[in-house]
This record gives C-alpha cells, sequence and structure tokens, in this order.
C-alpha cells in the first residue's frame, strides 16, 4: 500500500511541477494564487506530503486545470492525446488507490476510537 502512494505522491509533483513550469509560475507564485503556503507546494513537488481535496481543487484552480489533469501519470498527459476509455481506465485505478488509503485511515481511527 505505501508503494501505491509513493507512486501517487510522484504522480502529483511531477504533474504539479509541469502545470506550474508551463505557466511559467514560481512556487511562491503558484501558493499565492491558490491560497495555501510556498511551503506546501514545495513539499508537495518533492513528494514529501500529501494533500486534501480541497488543497488540490485550490491548485487545479490556480493552474486553470481540471483536478484530474494533476493525477493523471505523466506520460499519459505528455502523449498526443488518450482516449476517454484509456483515460477512464488510469482514474479507477486511481480512485481505487484513494478507496483503499481512505478505508485505512478510517479503520485506524475506528480502533482507535474502541476504548
Amino acid at each position: 500500500m505505501a508503494e501505491k502512494r509513493s507512486v501517487l505522491r510522484q504522480i502529483l509533483a511531477e504533474n504539479l511541477k509541469l502545470h506550474r513550469k508551463t505557466l511559467g509560475l514560481s512556487q511562491e507564485k503558484l501558493a499565492e494564487i491558490a491560497g495555501i503556503s510556498w511551503q506546501t507546494v514545495n513539499s508537495i513537488e518533492c513528494h514529501r506530503t500529501w494533500v486534501s481535496d480541497k488543497t488540490l481543487e485550490s491548485l487545479a484552480d490556480a493552474l486553470k486545470i481540471e483536478i484530474f489533469q494533476l493525477l493523471l501519470p505523466v506520460e499519459s498527459t505528455q502523449q498526443k492525446k488518450i482516449s476517454p476509455d484509456e483515460a477512464m481506465k488510469k482514474l479507477v485505478k486511481i480512485k481505487r488507490v484513494f478507496d483503499d488509503s481512505f478505508n485505512e485511515i478510517v479503520n485506524k481511527t475506528e480502533k482507535q476510537k474502541v476504548p
């Protein structure tokens, strides 16, 4: 499971950096536009942290892209075009990882609540 999370962090980091540089934005300027700290942007791009759905949304809005574009593997976003079916298959795989991670967190939280 940790390996899958690591891959997701890498995908997010690479896409964030790619889209930020495409717009000619520094980490500081992107952070300002997104309403987050530049340290958060740096931590994401260096694979040190994961983000909330709200932060993903803020970053995507600041970059003028859809959220899914931050989560698709970089090679997919750099190819000429991918079909909607291919994109959907990749998104389903990513959703499974998110669901597994979410369920793992819920289970740990529930275990901690039990006296």
